[in-house]
């Protein structure tokens, strides 16, 4: 019997949370087959299977979160029967599985041992057969001293006057009896009438508008807690200074604009934020400074470009990046863009991608915003702020005309990056949003 092990799927990974497994026990296996879903710090990972054979124990229940080199899964020879199978039909294993009160087991199901009927693994929640594929078949019972149940009530009056109990995987009891709250007082949701993690959050946020509870206690964990820990990190071990400017962007929207109508990009997503990204490139290959990492003894110049772009997703903020994206035209930039804010928005960040960034921007125009003084990306020197490109009257000329402007802003850390360099990087970032053109130069 081999034993898989919560690997390193990143670096310096230290745990992770195992959010759905894909097998149940009793289940064959190939070599790379997916067996569970664990969250990062940072992002969903499938975890591949090392062995063949047949998966014999799921030791970590959903929603719990362990230690790097923690046993998982178990898996041994094909031949080999799950240890939920040996277990008595009285008893249902923890690892995921619904909890069943064994005084419910009465003549409407039929044991697992009797002969008549094929052994098979306990189903996990969503899995499995559906209720009315069961094979059924009423139970003989014995009239002699040694039945602890007489005849007369075994199939009506005990199991009508006994509470049945709630349907719930292991997480969810656990997180109901943490909260306070009877499972049985939930309405349940679940395709096999279990509650599910929802129906209990649901439940309580009713229960807390009853009871006048005005504050909801959020779990500090998974991507939250690594950006909380990241941001702690950067905005006090880096000095920050911001400055900003403004910008006639007005020929950079007729750029984005012919790009839309080409032939070339007809099946790309163009946004003006392809341009910045190019004018990043562009400005720091200038101003290679900013391009660069603080090592307490010495400034770490990089001769590349992984250009990192802060994006809002559903787990919260991620800052993936584009590897070399110096070596990219502008058409398999905005590939690259894309590719990254799609899988970002999924939830399907490796964590390979969102290492070793060397330079960061953040749409916040995105929002809605003009401006905003973002804080560095642990590692890196500078960052720049993308605001909303919106119509303002502008002096052209001497005469005042309705153009696109936006705000560009930039935090810098002051220890690498002196205040005439990250000018002189903002201000070429500036141009070529203000002339395009520049970047056929």
């Amino acid at each position: 019997m081999n034993t898989f092990n919560l690997p390193d799927v990143g670096e310096g990974l230290t745990e992770a949370e195992v959010v759905s497994w894909k097998v149940k026990p009793g289940d064959i296996v190939a070599i790379n087959d997916v067996l569970v879903e664990i969250e990062t710090a940072k992002s969903l990972v499938e975890l591949p299977s090392p062995y063949a054979g047949r998966v014999i124990e799921l030791m970590v229940a959903e929603g719990q979160t362990v230690d790097v080199g923690t046993p998982l899964i178990s898996v041994g020879s094909a031949a080999e029967l799950p240890a939920q199978q040996a277990a008595s039909t009285t008893s249902v294993p923890s690892s995921g599985l619904l909890d069943l009160d064994p005084a419910l087991i009465d003549d409407r199901m039929v044991k697992l041992t009797e002969p008549s009927i094929e052994a098979a693994p306990a189903p996990l929640v969503g899995s499995g057969p559906k209720a009315d594929a069961v094979r059924r078949r009423p139970r003989t019972v014995s009239s002699s001293a040694s039945s602890p149940v007489p005849a007369k009530t075994s199939t009506t009056a005990v199991p009508q006057e006994r509470p049945v109990r709630a349907l719930a995987t292991p997480p969810v009891r656990k997180a109901a009896k943490d909260l306070g709250i009877e499972l049985a007082q939930v309405p349940a949701t679940g395709a096999r009438g279990e509650v599910t993690r929802q129906d209990l959050l649901s439940f309580q946020g009713g229960q807390g508008a009853k009871s006048g509870d005005r504050i909801e206690r959020i779990p500090v964990k998974g991507v939250r807690k690594a950006t909380a820990q990241a941001m702690v990190q950067s905005a006090f071990s880096a000095p920050h200074v911001s400055i900003f400017v403004e910008v006639d962007a007005s020929r950079t929207m007729e750029f984005v604009k012919r790009l839309k109508a080409s032939r070339d990009f007809q099946e790309v997503k163009v946004s003006p934020l392809l341009i910045v990204a190019k004018a990043v490139i562009w400005a720091a290959e200038r101003n290679p400074g900013v391009n660069a990492s603080w090592g307490e003894q010495e400034i770490l110049v990089k001769r590349f470009m992984n250009l990192g772009i802060a994006a809002a997703t559903p787990r919260g903020l991620m800052v993936p990046n584009i590897k070399d994206a110096q070596d990219l035209s502008l058409r398999e930039l905005a590939v690259a863009l894309n590719e990254l804010t799609i899988t970002a928005r999924e939830g399907r960040t490796q964590p390979a991608q969102m290492q070793g960034g060397t330079l960061s921007i953040t749409n916040i125009g995105a929002l809605g915003l003009d401006t905003g003084t973002p804080i560095l990306n642990p590692g890196e020197v500078a960052i720049v702020a993308f605001g909303t490109i919106k119509q303002k009257p502008w002096v052209v000329d001497g005469v005042v005309q309705p153009r696109w402007v936006t705000t560009l802003g930039g935090s810098f850390d002051h220890r690498v990056v002196d205040g005439d360099l990250a000018a002189r990087f903002l201000v070429d970032v500036a141009a070529i949003l203000e002339e395009p053109a520049l970047l056929l130069d």
